[in-house]
């Protein structure tokens, strides 16, 4: 791989004391989709750093720590390198950590495994809990303090804190995060007493109507989107789907390019919600967008996924990328956005048809509904219709003259 990166210089590659480190990492940049120049950009940052080190021939068969690597990427300059680095150890069980420095470090992993080992969550949502319980030991714990130390009135000064800072539906998870660290550390013999037992918000269904967006306002987001570089077209393909389909951001990430029925002129969508499929007809207006964006907007590469990452590695995109995204868009366009979200799009595609004369069950199979009173909350929004259905408002005179018959 190696000499195909460096036709002419791939010598000093190869023929350097790690050569076999160098080509395994050359290797498994272009399996990850790197670009060519950012692969033979990281080679040449990995090459500079091991030429400087003062061994001339590390024991890569015995691993690397974490911080040696770290102090060998000393250089700011070098700091991308260094994670792509990591990461190629890593996938290469090469990079060993180091032990916890500190007891409640030592607590984290194991309340780590424990997630992961014992509740089976993914590692996003353990990232979650790791991330709350550390802003809670890190408020609440004085420098060096045990955990025994922390008491119910610190966990609730916490608790009103946060209350401060997000809404009542983020604060239930919040909650029970903390739940879930403190009766772990209650079962672990950490803390003397039960500090687990605490209050949440409550959030009632539908207390708040869908935020659905004026048909007017999304076609000018979606114009405003800058389509002259691939980044733009997939921005656009994106919400262009969202917008006229009513996509959430969890099925837009599993399209595939086999989801696209070009014969047909149909759409595959897999509800992950509600796990059905969908099959949905393309109108030529997206069936040009998708040509384009395929032409112009997706990077190469063996990825089966639709819609990929602009940067290197290349690689599917995740449900928070997308809501990123809306808000980049959002912002650039300099429409009166504020407050709103990618889902906003979905709201919007329901209204749309509710407007349209649509059916209720309809609308609700399209969107991946469960039941239709996740649907008919969208009534409450058809002030029009609502005013339509309403009955007369009987006066005081009405009421006199019914008497006096």
């Amino acid at each position: 791989m190696l000499e195909h990166l460096f036709r002419k210089v791939h010598a000093c590659y190869t023929g350097s004391p790690n050569g076999a480190l160098l080509e395994d990492f050359a290797t498994w940049l272009i399996s990850a989709g790197y670009a060519r120049p950012t692969a033979r950009r990281h080679i040449r940052g990995l090459k500079e750093v091991l030429d400087q080190m003062s061994s001339a021939r590390l024991d890569w068969d015995a691993g690397v720590s974490g911080s040696v690597l770290s102090q060998a990427f000393a250089s700011a300059s070098l700091q991308g390198t260094r994670r792509t680095a990591e990461r190629f150890l890593t996938a290469r069980r090469l990079l060993f950590r180091e032990p916890a420095p500190d007891p409640l470090s030592a607590l984290l992993d194991r309340y780590r495994r424990h997630l992961s080992e014992v509740r089976g969550l993914t590692s996003a949502t353990i990232e979650q809990h790791i991330a709350t319980t550390k802003s809670l030991l890190a408020c609440t714990l004085p420098a060096d303090a045990p955990l025994h130390a922390l008491s119910a009135v610190a966990v609730e000064r916490f608790v009103m804190t946060q209350a401060r800072l997000v809404k009542r539906q983020t604060l239930q998870h919040v909650v029970a995060r903390l739940r879930a660290f403190l009766r772990f550390c209650f079962d672990q013999g950490e803390v003397r007493e039960r500090l687990d037992v605490i209050d949440a918000p409550r959030v009632y269904r539908d207390e708040l109507p869908p935020r659905a967006l004026a048909w007017p306002l999304v076609q000018k987001l979606l114009r405003s989107i800058n389509r002259s570089s691939r980044l733009g077209w997939r921005d656009y393909a994106i919400l262009h789907l969202m917008a006229h389909y009513g996509l959430r951001p969890s099925e837009i990430i599993t399209l595939k390019l086999v989801s696209i029925d070009w014969e047909n002129r149909t759409l595959h969508v897999k509800q992950r919600k509600t796990r059905s499929d969908l099959i949905l007809p393309l109108a030529e207006q997206t069936m040009r967008v998708l040509r384009h964006y395929l032409r112009c907007g997706r990077p190469g590469g063996a990825h089966p996924e639709l819609f990929l990452r602009a940067s290197t590695p290349v690689g599917p995109l995740t449900h928070y990328a997308i809501g990123d995204l809306y808000h980049k868009r959002a912002r650039e366009s300099g429409l009166p956005l504020q407050g709103t979200s990618s889902y906003c799009l979905r709201h919007s595609f329901a209204m749309r048809l509710l407007d349209r004369g649509v059916g209720v069950k309809v609308i609700g199979d399209l969107l991946g509904h469960r039941t239709l009173e996740s649907t008919c909350v969208y009534l409450r929004l058809q002030t029009g219709a609502l005013r339509e259905v309403a009955l007369p408002l009987p006066t005081a005179t009405t009421g006199i003259e019914e008497n006096a018959r």
